[in-house]
């Protein structure tokens, strides 16, 4: 029985090995581990790619987010709106600055943070909001900046997910003052461990996040704040570049993926399928349906070899990290109600059309044996 894994990492280390393996032995001969030239040649490529004119490496995701928000104010006691339905290093990020992660509900269609709750949500303690950008599509940006401007907040970037995405030929990181991504392998644009990046328009906030990221230091022994040890380091730099100029046919490729999951599930009763948002070009880091009876079906597909996964089971504000918050079952309905609806379907670039067809159908045998009486 063949496996189909969630997502192929080996068939993309496999696309990038000759392009990556000169450079890596270079890295290795040289020595040159911490902010080697491969490191500024892939912040300004990712840069250019994002459309701002700045962006700085991190050791990963969480920090990156942590950083923008530092640099751009974000201080213990001020409030970050941010959606309950994302993974818990949203939170996280806020969490560890002092400052208190406001949530808020999503829409019932792209689970995506619902410019309405947040406009509710703000008070004179709200310093910023967090839209995530969710399974590789963008968040309605145009509505979170208007309130953003008239609540005098900032507009932070969860960009983790949705490398090379659009909304209305704008591309994500790109909306707010900052944005933060994560280079994790398993993201659409992955390295070869943990490493992450910050990217914004502004001059200032770049070298803030630059000096927070180095110790608090403008300069070799100068501390001027309290900051931390989160670097991009060159062999992850080596394997980014790389990967960054394969990721818009790679991105092509999760399209037509989700175009045939689509047309594949077109006939198969008791699966919600995902759509794109008007005016947005997604790039399906995850495929997310929902089905009743989910964990049954779940075990189904993985007692045949097919790797489903869940993103994600439990909304921020019910884990047990983040009860402090005060916040319980039924506050954020549409949230909780995905949460146990939810299943991410094998996705990657490299997936076959006939891996697509053993995943639905075995998904829509899963379905009508949980469907039984």
């Amino acid at each position: 029985m063949e496996t189909i894994p969630l997502v192929d990492l080996q068939a993309q280390q496999a696309d990038i090995f000759d392009d990556i393996r000169d450079e890596i032995e270079d890295v290795l001969r040289s020595a040159a581990f911490i902010g080697g030239p491969a490191v500024g040649r892939f912040e300004q490529e990712y840069a250019d790619f994002t459309g701002t004119g700045h962006c700085i490496g991190t050791g990963n995701g969480t920090d990156a987010l942590e950083l923008a928000l530092r640099a751009c104010g974000v201080k213990g006691g001020d409030e970050v709106i941010l959606p309950a339905n994302t993974f818990v290093a949203t939170a996280e990020a806020v969490a560890r600055i002092g400052a208190v992660p406001v949530l808020v509900d999503v829409d019932p269609e792209h689970l995506l943070i619902d410019p309405d709750r947040v406009a509710n949500a703000v008070t004179p303690r709200t310093r910023a909001i967090v839209p995530v950008h969710l399974f590789g599509q963008l968040a309605p940006m145009e509505r979170i900046l208007e309130i953003a401007d008239l609540c005098g907040a900032v507009v932070v970037e969860d960009a983790a997910q949705s490398q090379g995405a659009r909304r209305n030929g704008q591309v994500s990181g790109s909306f707010g003052r900052a944005a933060a991504t994560s280079f994790y392998p398993g993201k659409n644009l992955g390295a070869a461990g943990d490493a992450g990046a910050v990217t914004t328009s502004d001059p200032d906030i770049a070298a803030q996040v630059r000096m927070l990221g180095g110790h608090g230091s403008s300069s070799k022994y100068v501390h001027d704040v309290v900051g931390m040890n989160s670097r991009l380091d060159t062999i992850q730099a080596v394997v980014l570049r790389a990967k960054l100029r394969k990721l818009t046919g790679w991105n092509a490729l999760r399209r037509g993926a989700a175009a045939r999951y689509g047309l594949l599930l077109v006939d198969v009763p008791g699966v919600t399928v995902p759509a794109s948002a008007p005016g947005n070009e997604d790039v399906w880091h995850l495929y997310v349906v929902q089905v009743d009876n989910r964990d049954a079906v779940l075990d189904a597909l993985h007692a045949e070899g097919i790797g489903a996964g869940i993103h994600y089971p439990t909304p921020v504000h019910l884990t047990k990290a983040f009860s402090y918050l005060g916040r319980g079952t039924g506050d954020f309905p549409v949230a909780e109600a995905a949460a146990g609806r939810i299943l991410s379907m094998p996705i990657f670039p490299h997936i076959t059309a006939e891996q697509q067809e053993r995943v639905v159908g075995t998904l829509a045998q899963a379905i009508r044996t949980e469907a039984r009486p």
